[in-house]
């Protein structure tokens, strides 16, 4: 999505704080709204940077989810970013992101548009999974196209749900095939996630929404990696606490000649869709 700020962030998932007398209990992911402001995490130059490298920067994330286990998960993202350079005139991106999985995981819709500098065309399509599990995305944004990826390729909310269920194991390193929407709509990312152990101490992120508090979390690490491509360096990584309940707190997302945090600031429950038996 335009400079690879925060691509896959309609991975942030929130949920209202819910005491459960038996601890392996399943957690919903719940229908949300959730506002985080951006900042550069270090202003100093690193020692590969150039005119171009960020000095500062500014802006926010504005997220909502809604949905269930039985109807879909519906997730509208919107990002504002100005970055600020040691010369020339400040960039500024927006870019606005929905998309739509079905509620077994078969198909998903999606729709990505971008403004800004450098410019990109909207991403639509939709990507549907055969009998045999065989992912084929059929774009008709920017132009009609037709991909076929194979298999073991996991939609944002079933790979935030495969590391949940990892970490309530007991972590480690976790590896995973994600399909997104971004970028060009023609990309699978092999992702890298290490789950530490379970945090002890309180968390910053409840300051800013008490529905976090009491809740189990794990340090997650996730590198994004073009599948497609033979450079060993991952496109950007997210470092962020990951709450039982699905919660990505605070976020850094660093794309190795500059990082910006995501500061979680706002987390506002919607009613959720009850599944009718």
């Amino acid at each position: 999505m335009v400079l690879r700020l925060a691509a896959s962030a309609t991975a942030l998932l929130v949920f209202q704080s819910v005491v459960y007398a038996n601890p392996s209990a399943t957690m919903p992911l719940a229908s949300h709204r959730a506002a985080y402001d951006l900042s550069l995490v270090d202003p100093t130059s690193p020692p590969h940077s150039s005119a171009q490298t960020p000095i500062a920067a500014s802006g926010l994330i504005a997220y909502e989810f809604r949905g269930s286990p039985c109807e879909g998960y519906t997730s509208n993202f919107r990002q504002l970013t100005r970055m600020e350079r040691s010369e020339g005139e400040p960039l500024s991106t927006q870019v606005n992101a929905m998309s739509f999985e079905d509620a077994d995981g078969k198909s998903m819709r999606f729709r990505v548009d971008s403004e800004g500098a450098p410019e990109a065309p909207p991403i639509v399509g939709t990507a549907t999974r055969g009998p045999d599990d065989d992912l084929r995305v059929e774009l008709t944004k920017p132009s009609r196209k037709a991909i076929d990826f194979g298999h073991d390729i996991l939609f944002p909310t079933q790979h935030i749900e495969r590391l949940i269920e990892a970490a309530k194991k007991g972590g480690g390193a976790i590896q995973a095939r994600v399909y997104d929407g971004s970028d060009t709509g023609a990309k699978i990312y092999a992702t890298m996630a290490v789950i530490g152990k379970e945090a002890s101490k309180p968390s910053d992120d409840a300051e800013a929404a008490a529905e976090l508090r009491g809740i189990r979390r794990w340090p997650v690490v996730v590198s994004y990696f073009d599948e497609a491509s033979k450079d060993s360096a991952p496109e950007y990584t997210l470092s962020f606490d990951l709450y039982e309940n699905g919660v990505s707190g605070t976020l850094k997302l660093d794309y190795g000649l500059f990082a910006l945090r995501a500061r979680l600031q706002k987390l506002e429950i919607l009613p959720m869709p009850v599944c009718e038996k």
